[in-house]
């Protein structure tokens, strides 16, 4: 599976970040990127549950492509949600099923720094993304 080119384009930077401090400053570059969600979408029904931070999520068909939108209150949730995001936009339900997490954050060399309450937050986005596009 071919990635869309936000997510080839954060891979490219990632691994050119010799340290886990340039990495640590591209994902709040990432997060800062990350369009503003309206407070209309700030809502309940769009909070992601199983996340410790805040987060909302909403989700858009757009010619047979999911396209997503995200926010956190939290900064770092922040830039690994807009890493998340450029790996899913654009894919197919289908598709969207097939994204292997851990191996994409382990791609771009961030898998060490993703805690165990990270990783199920992340996961619980992921879900929440295959439950919109189902």
């Amino acid at each position: 599976m071919s990635l869309p080119a936000d997510a080839a384009l954060a891979l490219e930077t990632f691994e050119q970040a010799g340290s886990w401090e340039q990495r640590a400053r591209l994902l709040m570059q990432w997060g800062d990127r990350l369009p503003a969600l309206s407070d209309v979408d700030k809502v309940d029904a769009n909070r992601v549950h199983g996340c410790e931070s805040q987060v909302w999520l909403v989700g858009a068909l757009q010619d047979g492509h999911w396209q997503f939108a995200a926010s956190s209150d939290a900064r770092l949730i922040r830039g690994l949600v807009a890493l998340l995001l450029a790996r899913v936009n654009g894919l197919s339900a289908v598709e969207l099923q097939q994204v292997d997490l851990p191996d994409w954050f382990s791609q771009l060399g961030l898998s060490r720094q993703l805690s165990p309450s990270r990783s199920n937050g992340l996961n619980a986005v992921l879900q929440r993304m295959n439950e919109l596009a189902g």
